[in-house]
């Protein structure tokens, strides 16, 4: 017998404007526990509606989600989101609170002893690579790659199961970008975390996730692994979404090893 999944959306629908078009239209997926699953899709795919599903920011107009087997309508959303971690692009720091008010705000709000925030805050410092004496400054003292690792300490603060990220790297330059992804991909690991991301960039997805679900018009297209998904695909949709990362790779192999053959020098004089 299968066990059941961590999260599962079970033939949800989605519309914004009264049922004249839909931006999810009865998707289904299961997301098994520790897995780190990417959302991919042009805008308007879908993608973003889908993962805010998980902890209640939208409700669905028909179908079910799930969170550990019980129905998420059944729970209390502010007490569910509070097991859930949330990640999004600009981070959405609080300016007037302190890198470790910032931090420590949802143990604050279970309830936490003081002193054990303080702890917590430290651990996660030196967890996403930040010193210490940064829990003393305001969000605008950092640049964006130390903004989104705070926001990443603050999102997992309360030891939560499962991480929720938009477009979490976005803002934020090439080499930023690769080295917090790698990063957040090694405390995913490190935590047994299970993560649904949402992100535009396949390469990024390919490069992070256990899973890549590609979504079209409101509808789940493919659901594989990397490797499977860039070996080939019947739709031509997501032939094509995948073979960017593969067309990428083969430019760059085509330039390092044209960087390898010999220059051919030409004396001045002939």
């Amino acid at each position: 017998m299968t066990a059941a999944p961590l999260i599962e959306l079970a033939n949800v629908a989605k519309s914004f404007d009264g049922g004249r078009s839909y931006a999810l239209r009865d998707i289904s997926l299961r997301i098994e526990a520790g897995g780190l699953i990417a959302l991919v899709g042009t805008s308007g795919s879908g993608k973003t509606t889908a993962m805010k599903m998980i902890n209640r920011l939208l409700e669905p107009d028909r179908g079910h989600v799930r969170f550990e087997g019980a129905a998420v309508e059944s729970l209390d959303a502010p007490t569910l989101r509070r097991g859930i971690g949330y990640v999004f692009q600009g981070i959405g720091l609080f300016p007037h609170m302190t890198i470790g008010e910032n931090i420590g705000i949802t143990p604050q709000l279970l309830g936490w002893p003081k002193p054990d925030i303080e702890a917590r805050v430290m651990e996660l410092l030196d967890l996403v690579e930040l010193p210490r004496s940064y829990a003393a400054r305001f969000p605008d003292a950092l640049s964006g790659g130390q903004r989104q690792r705070a926001g990443v300490a603050r999102a997992i603060a309360a030891r939560p199961r499962v991480m929720l990220m938009d477009e979490p790297f976005g803002a934020l330059d090439p080499i930023t970008r690769d080295t917090l992804g790698s990063a957040y991909r090694s405390l995913h690991d490190r935590l047994g975390i299970t993560t649904v991301m949402v992100t535009h960039d396949v390469q990024e997805a390919v490069l992070l996730a256990d899973r890549i679900v590609v979504m079209s018009a409101g509808r789940i297209v493919a659901d594989d692994t990397p490797g499977a998904l860039l070996a080939g695909h019947a739709n031509p949709e997501v032939s094509a979404l995948m073979a960017m990362p593969r067309r990428q790779a083969e430019r760059i192999g085509m330039l390092l090893e044209s960087s390898d053959r010999p220059t051919l020098r030409h004396s001045p004089h002939g």
